[in-house]
C-alpha cells in the first residue's frame, strides 16, 4: 500500500537529468559519535530478505534502494528521472508510442552488476518475468499484469507491449510505484523455477552504490561502497542498518550518536525528538494519508446524512494538534496539496456538533435517555477496528471515539493484529471480510496519483482494497479517464472529479497528510528524500 505523479509534459526537459539532491540538515561541525564515512541507520523490523522482487513494505524498499536501482527513479518533488534508463519516456521524445501501447526503454551503456557481469536488456525482461511469475512471493503484480509481451532487440533497449493504455505505466514498472520493484540479475535467477529461497535473498548482488557485506540476522546489515557505481564513486564508506525494535531505545541511541537516522519516526514520537542536540528532523512529502474508512454496506452507514453526520462530529485539528504536536496539515481527500492530481474546492466539513446532530435528526434518529441518539427504539451503535500496534491509531480512535460521544454516537473499539486485521479473506481478514463499521487506517502511495485500487466497484474485496464497499459509476467512469489518457491535463481534470466525489459520498473521512519524519545526525549531508524512497539519492550522501 504505497502510490505520485506523471509530469510526461515534462519529458523532454527531464531526459538529460540525472539524479540530483539537495543537503536538508543543518550545518554544523562534527558531533560526538559520528564515524566519518559511515551512516547507521535504526529500523524498528528486520526484512524477511533482501531480494527486491519480493519488497513487501518501506522498510525493504529503503534498504534495497542501497544495492539496486530502478529503470526510472524520482526527484524529492515526485519527477521522473532516468535511472537504470534514459531518457524517461514520453509521448514526446516517442518512448511512449502515438497509441499509447508501446513504452521503450533506451539503457544506460556501461552499468555493471557487483559481480562484474554487464547490466542488460535481458535482465530487465527477466525482472518482468519473476514478478509475473505464480510461483515467486511477490505482493503485487499492479501495472506489470498490463503487460503483454516484452522484447529486446538489443542488449540496451526494452519495448513493453500493454493490453491496454495505462497512465501510470512509466512510473510503475521498476519505478517509484505503490509497490517499489527493482531491477534483478536474469545471470543469477533465471535458472530458479523460483526465487523464493534461494542464497542470493541473503547475499544479493545488485547494481546499486553499495554492496553487501554482512547480515547478521536479528542485529544488523552491513554495506560497503561500489567504487565502480555507474552514477559515480559514492561519497560515503560504509552504511550499517541497526534492527532496534523499540523507538525509545532509537530515540536513546539518537541521542548519543550511535545512530544517524531514525528510519520513518511515528507522530507520537514529535515530543520526545524536540531539541535533541546534533539531531535535526526533516519532513519529507509523501503521498499519504491517515484516516476512517466507512463500510457502506452496513446500515447506518449506508446514509450518506450518517456519514455526514460523523463527518461534521470529528475535530481533526484536534487530532493533529494532540497526536503530531501540529506537524501534519489537515486533509481535505486523498492527495496532498502540493500533488497536481489535488483538487483545492472540494466539500469541506468545519467541525460542528449541531449539524452532525441536525443530519442525525433528519436520518430519522432522536436523543435516547442516556445521550445517544437512537431509531426505532435502537441506538446508534458503531464498531471501530484498528492494528494494536500502530500507538497512534489506538490514541487516536480513543480521541475520535469521544468526540462521536458528543454528536450521541456510541463507537466500540475493537484492536487487531495488523496480520489479521489486513489479512486476505480467505484468513479471516477483518477488512476483506467486512467485519467492522469504522476502520482507522492509512494509505501510503508512491509516484502516480491512481487510487483506483481503492475506490472501483470491481475492487470491492475479495477484488482490491475498496474496504469501504463504495461504488458509484460516475466514480468508475472517472478512474477510467484518469487511467488511460497520458497527458497530465486530461488526468488532472479526471482527478479533481474524483476528489470531488471522495468529499461528496464520504466513502472515507481523511484526517491528515503524511509529512514523514526522519530523524538525522546534523553532520549526514545530501539526505534528501522523495516520495517513495528516502535512499534513492544515497550515493551523494556524505557524512
Amino acid at each position: 500500500m504505497r502510490k505520485l505523479l506523471v509530469l510526461f509534459a515534462l519529458g523532454a526537459l527531464l531526459a538529460g537529468c540525472t539524479r540530483v539532491g539537495t543537503t536538508s540538515s543543518t550545518e554544523g561541525g562534527t558531533n560526538a559519535g559520528t564515524q566519518t564515512g559511515t551512516v547507521r541507520v535504526a529500523v524498528q523490523s528486520e526484512p524477511k530478505n533482501l531480494n527486491p522482487i519480493l519488497a513487501s513494505n518501506t522498510t525493504d524498499g529503503m534498504i534495497a534502494a542501497f544495492m539496486f536501482d530502478f529503470l526510472v527513479t524520482a526527484d524529492p518533488k515526485g519527477n521522473p528521472l532516468p535511472d537504470l534508463a534514459n531518457p524517461v519516456p514520453t509521448e514526446a521524445n516517442g518512448g511512449i508510442s502515438k497509441d499509447g501501447l508501446t513504452i521503450t526503454y533506451h539503457l544506460v551503456k556501461g552499468v555493471k552488476w557487483h559481480d562484474g557481469v554487464p547490466f542488460t536488456s535481458k535482465d530487465v525482461k527477466f525482472s518482468w518475468q519473476a514478478v509475473m511469475n505464480p510461483a515467486n512471493n511477490t505482493t503485487s503484480r499492479n501495472g506489470y499484469d498490463q503487460v503483454t509481451s516484452v522484447d529486446t532487440p538489443d542488449v540496451n533497449t526494452v519495448v513493453f507491449h500493454l493490453k491496454k493504455k495505462y497512465a501510470p505505466i512509466v512510473n510503475t514498472l521498476f519505478a517509484e510505484s505503490d509497490n517499489p520493484i527493482w531491477v534483478v540479475p536474469e545471470h543469477l535467477l533465471a535458472k530458479y523455477p523460483n526465487i523464493n529461497n534461494l542464497p542470493f535473498n541473503g547475499e544479493p548482488v545488485g547494481t546499486g552504490p553499495f554492496k553487501i557485506a554482512e547480515w547478521v540476522r536479528g542485529d544488523h546489515i552491513t554495506m560497503v561502497r561500489n567504487d565502480d557505481y555507474f552514477m559515480g564513486k559514492p561519497k560515503l564508506d560504509k552504511v550499517i542498518v541497526k534492527v532496534i525494535p523499540d523507538e525509545n531505545t532509537t530515540i536513546n541511541e539518537l541521542k548519543t550518536h550511535d545512530i544517524d537516522w531514525m528510519f520513518q519516526a511515528s507522530p507520537n514520537t514529535c515530543n520526545q525528538l524536540k531539541g535533541i542536540a546534533g539531531v535535526n528532523v526533516v519532513y519529507s512529502q509523501v503521498d499519504g494519508y491517515e484516516g476512517v474508512l466507512f463500510n457502506t454496506s452496513h446500515a447506518p452507514l449506508n446514509d450518506i446524512k450518517v456519514r455526514k453526520a460523523l463527518a461534521y462530529a470529528i475535530d481533526k485539528k484536534a487530532l493533529v494538534d494532540n497526536l503530531t504536536c501540529g506537524t501534519q496539515k489537515i486533509a481535505t481527500e486523498d492527495h496532498p496539496a502540493w500533488m497536481w492530481a489535488h483538487n483545492p474546492n472540494v466539500t469541506q466539513y468545519s467541525y460542528n456538533v449541531q449539524q452532525a446532530k441536525t443530519l442525525l435528526q433528519q436520518a430519522g434518529y432522536t436523543p435516547g435517555p442516556n445521550g445517544i441518539m437512537q431509531k426505532n427504539g435502537q441506538p446508534l451503535s458503531l464498531l471501530g477496528v484498528t492494528n494494536n500496534s500502530n500507538t497512534t491509531r489506538h490514541k487516536l480512535s480513543v480521541i475520535v471515539q469521544a468526540q462521536l460521544r458528543q454528536a450521541g454516537i456510541d463507537l466500540q473499539l475493537k484492536t487487531y493484529t495488523g496480520a489479521q486485521l489486513f489479512a486476505p479473506a480467505g484468513e479471516g481478514g477483518i477488512l476483506q471480510l467486512g467485519k467492522f463499521d469504522l476502520s482507522f487506517s492509512g494509505w501510503y502511495a508512491g509516484v502516480d496519483p491512481d487510487d483506483s485500487s481503492q475506490f472501483l466497484c470491481k475492487m470491492v474485496p475479495p477484488g482490491g482494497y475498496n474496504y469501504a464497499r463504495y461504488c458509484n459509476p460516475a466514480m468508475d467512469a472517472a478512474q477510467s479517464d484518469a487511467l488511460t489518457h497520458y497527458d497530465v491535463p486530461a488526468r488532472t481534470a479526471a482527478y479533481h472529479k474524483i476528489e470531488g466525489m471522495l468529499a461528496d459520498d464520504l466513502p472515507q473521512i481523511f484526517f491528515w497528510w503524511v509529512s514523514q519524519a526522519q530523524p538525522i545526525n546534523t553532520d549526514l549531508k545530501g539526505f534528501d528524500p522523495n516520495p517513495a524512497t528516502e535512499s534513492w539519492n544515497a550515493y551523494q550522501w556524505s557524512i
